[in-house]
C-alpha cells in the first residue's frame, strides 16, 4: 500500500539553510524551496508563478542538507506534509505547514553548467 501523505518537489532553494540544535544535540536543518509554474493568460502572455515551501531535516538528512546546500541549489525533496500550529505575539493562533525530509536529490545548483554530473542520491 502507497503512503498516503507523501509529496515530491522540485525546485531552487530561497536562502542557505538555517542549523539549529536541540536540547539532545540532534540537527535541525530547515530552508525555503520555490516551486515555478508556467502558463499563458487569456491574452496569451506567458506567466511564471512561485510557491514557497518550508522543507525541514533532521539528523543524518539534515546533516547532508547543512554541508551541502546554499541559496540556489536545485533539488528534488521527498517527504510528508506536517502542519503545526503556533501563538504569534499577539496571542493569536497561526498554522505552518512543513515538509518534513525524509529523501533529498540534489540536482545542482542554480548557476551550475547544463549536463553537469553534480547529482546525489541521499
Amino acid at each position: 500500500m502507497s503512503k498516503s501523505n507523501s509529496v515530491r518537489l522540485i525546485g531552487h532553494l530561497g536562502q542557505s539553510p538555517e542549523v539549529k540544535s536541540t536540547s539532545d544535540s540532534n540537527i535541525v536543518v530547515s530552508f525555503s524551496m520555490g516551486t515555478h509554474e508556467h502558463y499563458s493568460d487569456k491574452e496569451g502572455n506567458k506567466v511564471k508563478t512561485t510557491d514557497w515551501h518550508n522543507v525541514v531535516a533532521f539528523g543524518k538528512v539534515g546533516a547532508l542538507c547543512q554541508q551541502y546546500l546554499k541559496q540556489g541549489s536545485h533539488v528534488m525533496v521527498e517527504g510528508k506534509l506536517k502542519t503545526r500550529s503556533y501563538q504569534n505575539k499577539e496571542g493569536q493562533t497561526r498554522y505552518s505547514t512543513e515538509v518534513i525530509l525524509e529523501d533529498i536529490l540534489f540536482l545542482g545548483s542554480k548557476d551550475s553548467k547544463q549536463g553537469s554530473t553534480n547529482q546525489e542520491n541521499i
